[in-house]
């Protein structure tokens, strides 16, 4: 995959069109692992980008075209990237400030936060970092005497910041929100449950992993005395990717509700660097379980949650992780997954062009695949699960929820099924996402919650539970 490596190429065009001569910048040498990304011209006509050699983190180096050299312009363990599942990402642009130089304004991303920075200097590599109140970054781009982001914050949902910086390019003068995904949330900022980054022991010794923790907050109830809450725990998609700690209305229809929520960064999640991303190599099914696990067993031991009512969720991979969470240990009391890949060797044979070896890294050859796969042990399954299907999904049939479904259905295990027309890999229409949410609600409460939901929901059947 490109964060795993690859290289970066220069060419050089005739006057008939043609490249005559190319050279490889980044990337070409064997020793040296590297994933180069986001190469750009400055307008001085000189090569930057941003690659992970040597440190292991993404950061940003230019290319001495005249002695076919490469050198940092920075160094720092930090990742001024993300990983490339799409185009068009954009995580520096070149401004000019005083003197006529050009300086490069850059985000970068340090221990789960998100931080915008400028370099007058890339001589000196200095960093100086720009006051804003954004926590995460995503893109930016340069308008006229301005620049634009797109970012977000605990309080923040995802929007769009018209930032103008003063006449040396050296500190903020005007920070303007101009769209926002969700304008009217200010209203009801005591609601808001503020992610609190934790780092908590892995099952292998001298290794952490990362997690938000968002507890239950509503100003107008209070927990019983000495009552701790449960639990819900998110497994994050990719599975190479980050969860960020930014305001999710999805977490906070939870945490209104008397719920604590844990958004986990496990090994293999990107912003941490190429080897905590490269702990999942191989790996898939056995770290990321391993990790969400001891998560939600440092929150218990801490006395943050209640270890009675421990839930977890995930969509897609993150599904894979719940449904083998559920399938492989005994730590949860109920789970929902969400289009959840049940088996891995269908995944890994019917997958598109980009992932065809994706799955082979992370999981390994013929006898890891069904090892592996919780659709292989439903014998397994010894609590409830509600599962969540598109019947047009492409990336997970809808017969493998089924299968899990039925199989549980069998066993004597709480089940339910929820089937969508017309949706495909990930829910789009807003009547099919609010009513996930709200029957993972009305599921968990009825089964491990021990209390009624404040909403008027009306529940869904289950299975081996209601006559």
């Amino acid at each position: 995959m490109p964060w795993d490596r690859s290289e970066l190429w220069v060419g050089y065009i005739s006057e008939n069109g043609e490249i005559h001569k190319r050279v490889c910048v980044a990337g070409g040498d064997p020793s040296l692992v590297e994933s180069p990304t986001e190469p750009k011209w400055s307008p001085d006509g000189e090569l930057f980008f941003i690659t992970d050699r040597k440190n292991g983190f993404w950061n940003i180096h230019r290319w001495i075209e005249s002695e076919n050299k490469v050198e940092p312009v920075n160094f720092l363990d930090a990742e001024f990237a993300r990983p490339l599942w799409i185009f068009g990402m954009n995580s520096y642009v070149f401004v000019q400030s005083g003197k006529q130089r050009n300086s490069i304004v850059c985000s970068y991303r340090q221990q789960g936060k998100s931080y915008l920075g400028i370099i007058h200097d890339v001589q000196s590599s200095t960093l100086t970092p720009l006051d804003i109140p954004f926590t995460d970054l995503d893109n930016i781009t340069s308008g006229k005497e301005c620049l634009y982001l797109e970012g977000a914050s605990a309080v923040h949902p995802s929007s769009i910041a018209k930032v103008t910086l003063d006449d040396d390019k050296s500190k903020v003068v005007n920070f303007n929100i101009i769209w926002s995904s969700s304008p009217d949330s200010l209203k009801y900022s005591s609601y808001i449950s503020k992610p609190e980054l934790i780092e908590f022991p892995t099952e292998v010794p001298g290794q952490n992993a990362y997690a938000y923790f968002y507890p239950p907050t509503n100003p107008i109830y209070q927990a019983n005395q000495g009552e701790k809450p449960p639990l819900l725990l998110k497994s994050h998609g990719g599975p190479t990717a980050e969860t960020r700690g930014l305001l999710n209305l999805s977490i906070q229809y939870w945490t209104s509700r008397g719920w604590a929520f844990a958004d986990v960064n496990y090994g293999g999640s990107t912003g941490y660097g190429r080897e905590y991303r490269e702990r999942l190599l191989g790996q898939w099914g056995i770290v990321d379980v391993n990790d969400c696990c001891s998560c939600a067993k440092y929150l218990v031991a801490n006395g943050k949650v209640d270890g009675e009512r421990l839930c977890i969720t995930g969509g897609s991979a993150g599904g894979y992780t719940t449904l083998a969470a559920l399938a492989f240990r005994d730590t949860f009391k109920a789970g929902a997954s969400l289009y959840g890949v049940g088996d891995l060797s269908l995944l890994s044979a019917e997958t598109h062009k980009f992932e065809s070896h994706y799955i082979d890294k992370l999981v390994g050859g013929e006898k890891e695949l069904i090892e592996r796969s919780p659709i292989n042990h439903v014998d397994q399954f010894s609590c409830p699960i509600i599962l969540f299907q598109g019947l047009e999904d492409k990336v997970v049939p809808p017969d493998q929820a089924r299968k899990i479904y039925q199989a549980l259905k069998e066993k004597g295990v709480p089940v339910a099924l929820v089937e969508y027309e017309g949706e495909q890999h990930g829910f789009r229409k807003a009547e099919n996402i609010k009513f996930t949410l709200e029957q993972q609600m009305v599921f968990f409460a009825r089964l491990i919650g021990n209390f009624n939901v404040a909403d008027d929901i009306t529940p869904i059947k289950i299975d081996n539970f209601d006559n």
